[in-house]
């Protein structure tokens, strides 16, 4: 779908969606209890991939609009060969392989080639040194073998959703574990996101430093009945707008949150008034809307941004081809990004949305600055379908070219 921006200004009122890292650990959370209820979950691609992969290992799903009953996996009931087809999104896939190794049977995890192109290499690892079956194709991995309690050593630097995916099935082993991340922990704020949603399902992991997780085996998932907060990731750019003569007032976000893209209330002031340098090594989902402003204002670096490379496109060489058709000019290295100042104009030519949801929606804000078209557009349904519908309630001026 190749979408036409006007310049209009955003004005208005919207609330944020719900928090998509929230959902996915709530679902499977609830998946993992006897029969629970999860209110706010969106229809967003990647929480129809959870639930679809919960399903297929058993959990009983009743679906009556954005509410979820959700319970009852059996790890002692035989499966028929399940394929669970994770489609494009990482923490569906991430979060569920320790929970296949739960069952001693033979599973099948497949999805896009971009997302098998992302590391799993700490599960192949463990899967290696247990003499359990991890074969990975280019589009699916199969596992067949039984988890064992003890202790992990883990990499940190790839991903924490291999840590929050331990955490998930540790719990649920006899005996306890531990897990010790080694190397630079990348995303620490979701470690905590999982901790906190483990814990409203009775759930309980000890952080004994910053390095050390202990898990209690032998524990149960309680039954809970909760609402899905906002969601900051999403929110970044609908509140964009604001740094552009907008009026956007953005609610149903939690002041008491544990989502580490909070921290774009204080990014964007930085940003507004001169030309910071930002560690994005714990939101690097921020990165595009982030890149998108400093290419409206004084420029930025970036650093902490290696890990831009494994997202759905590769977003660092992504926004720093889309940006020149706009007039600005950036360096992407290793692990550093730099936009430098310039004077956008209206690109020539139509942007590309690379099949990524956070690059079509930064590139929104910015063409409503500037007006021009985006093809691609339709991925924003990854994580947030109603985006355009949003901000055409607040005044930008979009339409369907094709």
């Amino acid at each position: 779908m190749t979408i036409k921006i006007d310049k209009s200004l955003a004005s208005g009122k919207v609330k944020a969606p719900p928090s998509k890292s929230m959902a996915h650990r709530y679902l499977i959370c609830g998946a993992l209890s006897e029969n629970s209820e999860i209110k706010g979950v969106s229809d967003s691609k990647d929480m129809l991939a959870t639930l679809g992969c919960l399903n297929a290992l058993g959990a009983k799903v009743e679906k009556d609009g954005n509410r979820i009953k959700i319970g009852g996996i059996d790890f002692n009931k035989k499966l028929n060969h399940p394929v669970l087809n994770c489609y494009e999104s990482g923490s569906t896939l991430r979060f569920l392989i320790p929970i296949c190794l739960l069952f001693g049977q033979e599973i099948t995890l497949c999805g896009s080639k971009r997302l098998f192109e992302r590391s799993l290499l700490v599960y192949e690892q463990i899967c290696a040194s247990q003499n359990i079956k991890f074969k990975k194709g280019a589009d699916f991995v199969t596992v067949n073998g039984r988890l064992s309690a003890g202790t992990y050593t883990v990499r940190g630097d790839i991903s924490s959703q291999f840590i929050s995916g331990l955490m998930f099935a540790l719990s649920l082993l006899y005996d306890d574990s531990e897990i010790i991340i080694t190397d630079k922990l990348e995303s620490a704020s979701y470690l905590s996101l999982t901790i906190k949603a483990l814990a409203k399902f009775g759930v309980r992991v000890r952080r004994i430093d910053e390095r050390t997780l202990y898990i209690k085996g032998n524990q149960n998932y309680k039954n809970s009945v909760l609402s899905v907060e906002g969601d900051y990731s999403n929110a970044a750019f609908l509140d964009a707008f604001n740094l552009f003569s907008g009026s956007v007032a953005v609610s149903g976000l939690s002041n008491n949150t544990a989502q580490g893209d909070s921290v774009y209330k204080e990014i964007f002031p930085l940003l507004q008034s001169g030309r910071p340098t930002v560690d994005l090594t714990d939101c690097p989902d921020l990165a595009p809307i982030l890149m998108a402003i400093a290419a409206a204002k004084n420029g930025a670096v970036f650093t902490g941004t290696s890990r831009l490379r494994i997202k759905e496109s590769d977003r660092g060489l992504a926004m720093k081809e889309e940006l020149s058709k706009f007039g600005i000019s950036c360096i992407v290295e290793e692990n550093r990004i730099i936009v430098k100042k310039g004077r956008l104009h209206t690109p020539k030519s139509v942007l590309n949305g690379h099949n990524d949801h956070r690059i079509v929606m930064a590139l929104s804000v910015l063409l409503s600055l500037t007006g021009g078209e985006i093809s691609g557009a339709e991925a924003v349904a990854k994580s947030f379908p109603e985006f355009f519908e949003k901000i055409i309630k607040l005044g930008i001026k979009v339409n369907i070219v094709k």
